[in-house]
């Protein structure tokens, strides 16, 4: 491209050329010598005692290896339950899942054993002569029921079922609904939902005796949160553990979350010296993956003759399932999602978190934010109703408009800070959305199609949602001897195409094409910290990091060429990949052979604030955004400070944002 540009120009994705071919490389896809596949024996119980497991039918079949359960992991382990993934407030003890069933199932699927061997349909066919001896415990299925005084314990040692309670509130609730001319109020019940990526779950575990490690390839959104939680079970440093996520066939939350059969997976391996595969079936991801909501709220609003809201008060009950593994964001940002883009004066919502005999419940598609929108939208169509008013209009009266902008709520998120709209035009966007729906035609359009026989609905909401969440992300951009502009991230690509985004920032810098860049994401091998991929976050965050580590490099590269070509980098130009004298345009040389002209040997010259021991710039950018309706921070403090770097032609750079709560 002759300007150099890429960033906002349509460009070809790097990840569709594998993908559309067939040749990406899924878990699924890949193979080791010697690997063994492994099944899991699940509880067809909601709530049981094992009194006892046999597996001895098991282990005489034809080409199984092992059959393991929680007795024969548990010496190589530190602890026997996961660690609490993301604890933000302090909760009850023994919360998290089990690495295996030890002497009680709490729902449906909870994994009990695993059998390894030569093929999966041997595996499968030997864990269905695994013999549990299993002894019935009442259940709890409804989170309604689960908190009645003589409801069944989703687990017999807890005094009740009830996790955790809180409150969210301010404004003077009790006078609003005192003074308020009008009242309404809704009950709803918000059902569970799973989030079925295309490719379910699966993990490979190899350990390299040679090298004294152990790999997991693991379908993730969060590999080095993985690698942490792994090294804390398995008592590994960060050289004895790698943790890898090649192609991700879509996340949607269900892969932020560390699970037991990857735990499982890790140990095994260990113990049986060999690579150890398994892939989630469809059933097994209905039974055994994370789900979503479950909610109930009982909600009522005080609204003035205009239609517009003056408080809002109820309770909201949340389904947690049988275990947490990863705190109580989900219920935690629904609560604090209701006032959305609203002008709410007045809140009062009491939230209780109950356990139940179901898999467990965490962020999917949206974090809980959904829910929130959702319960203040039918308030919305209730004020309408009541007053005979038009659903837009309603909602219009009640939009922060754009001069109130920033409009901070006096609610924080879990990391603490005020919940801020820092900018939109939010009567503006709703506007346009109608105008291009012809939203004042609809009435004929519905007229005219019920004539026919067909029924036609039209519905409104407005949501916002924080994004760029931190604490940060990391970035390092490097041109290597051979020349080739690399990216290395803890960014975690899921088919959101991430990689061509963060190579077009890094390209522009050069003057190159974006498939010009490799993006390397996803390896704790290659990039010390990562936070992964969830709540949008990651152009802003990661590709913050690229665009300042990629700004150093470039530097760097136009120190080296003026001190090479005997003149000032302010001679110097950066174009189409190539680094000129301005003006004369054959004094120069492509960017990409700076590191060979940069050797590491004292018998070549190279500017002294360029040489192979010289610096990595580390870079960090604050940013207020959260409850941004605009993706990208609105403000930013940049900093840098020197630190030791392998390569006069590398740079790495760590973004921090604010607000960091997902």
């Amino acid at each position: 491209m002759s300007d150099g540009k890429s960033i906002g120009r349509p460009v070809k994705r790097l990840e569709d050329g594998p993908l559309l071919t067939g040749k990406g490389r899924f878990v699924a896809d890949l193979v080791f010598p010697g690997m063994l596949e492994a099944a899991f024996v699940r509880s067809p119980h909601a709530h049981a005692a094992i009194r006892g497991i046999d597996t001895s039918a098991a282990r005489r079949c034809a080409g199984v290896h092992a059959v393991f359960t929680l007795a024969d992991l548990a010496p190589r382990l530190a602890q026997e339950r996961l660690p609490l993934q993301f604890r933000t407030t302090k909760l009850p003890r023994d919360i998290t899942p089990l690495v295996l069933a030890n002497d009680e199932v709490a729902f449906v699927g909870e994994a009990v054993a695993v059998v390894i061997a030569r093929t999966r349909y041997i595996a499968e066919d030997a864990a269905a002569l695994v013999a549990v001896d299993y002894e019935p415990l009442p259940a709890v299925s409804d989170c309604r029921q689960a908190l009645a005084p003589q409801a069944p314990r989703a687990h017999r040692v807890r005094d009740s079922n009830l996790l955790i309670d809180f409150q969210q509130s301010y404004g003077d609730v009790a006078q609003a609904f005192a003074r308020a001319p009008h009242r309404a109020s809704v009950n709803l019940k918000q059902h569970r939902g799973g989030a079925h990526s295309i490719e379910g779950r699966g993990a490979v575990a190899v350990y390299d005796a040679n090298e004294d490690r152990l790999t997991l390839w693991s379908s993730t959104q969060l590999a080095h949160e993985v690698r942490a939680f792994l090294m804390t079970m398995l008592r590994l440093d960060e050289n004895q553990l790698r943790v890898v996520a090649p192609d991700v066939g879509g996340g949607f939350g269900a892969k932020f979350v560390m699970y037991p059969e990857e735990v499982t997976l890790a140990v095994s391996s260990l113990l049986l010296r060999r690579p150890i595969k398994w892939i989630e079936d469809r059933r097994e991801h209905f039974l055994a993956a994370i789900q979503e909501r479950d909610q109930y709220w009982d909600l009522e609003v005080a609204f003035d003759d205009d239609g517009r809201l003056l408080a809002v008060r109820g309770q909201m009950l949340h389904d947690e399932g049988a275990y947490t593994p990863q705190g109580i964001n989900l219920p935690y940002n629904a609560s604090t999602a209701l006032p959305g883009p609203y002008m709410l004066p007045a809140f009062e919502l009491d939230v209780r978190v109950a356990e139940t005999n179901k898999v467990a419940t965490m962020p999917v598609r949206g974090a809980g934010y959904p829910e929130g929108a959702f319960a203040m939208e039918r308030l919305l169509d209730r004020i309408a109703d009541e007053l005979r008013l038009d659903r837009a209009e309603v909602r219009r009266r009640n939009l922060v408009p754009a001069d109130k902008m920033p409009y901070v709520f006096p609610l924080k998120t879990r990391a603490g800070s005020p919940i801020t709209l820092d900018s939109g035009d939010f009567p503006g966007y709703q506007r346009a959305a109608l105008e291009a729906i012809d939203y004042a035609g609809f009435p004929e359009r519905q007229r005219r199609a019920r004539e026919r026989g067909r029924y036609l609905g039209l519905g409104i909401g407005n949501g916002v949602k924080g994004t760029g969440r931190g604490p940060f992300e990391s970035g390092i951009v490097r041109i290597g001897r051979s020349g080739r502009v690399s990216i290395y991230t803890g960014a975690m690509p899921m088919g959101q195409g991430i990689k061509t985004a963060l190579a077009q920032i890094c390209a522009e810098q050069f003057g190159i094409a974006p498939h010009e860049v490799s993006v390397v994401a996803g390896d704790t091998a290659v990039i010390p910290h990562g936070q992964g991929g969830f709540a949008s976050r990651q152009t802003v965050t990661a590709g913050s990091a690229v665009h300042l580590a990629a700004v150093k490099v470039r530097e760097k590269a136009l120190e080296v060429a003026a001190h090479l070509l005997e003149v000032g980098v302010g001679d110097l130009e950066l174009r189409d990949g190539r680094i000129e004298i301005a003006g004369a345009p054959a004094a120069g040389y492509r960017c990409a052979r700076s590191p060979k002209r940069c050797p590491a040997c004292p018998a070549m010259p190279c500017p002294a604030n360029s040489s192979p021991d010289s610096r990595t710039c580390r870079a960090s950018c604050r940013a207020r955004s959260p409850m941004a309706a605009d993706p990208m921070p609105s403000r930013s403090r940049l900093t840098s400070r020197p630190a030791a770097s392998p390569s006069c032609a590398t740079s790495s750079s760590t973004t921090a944002a604010g607000s960091s709560t997902r």
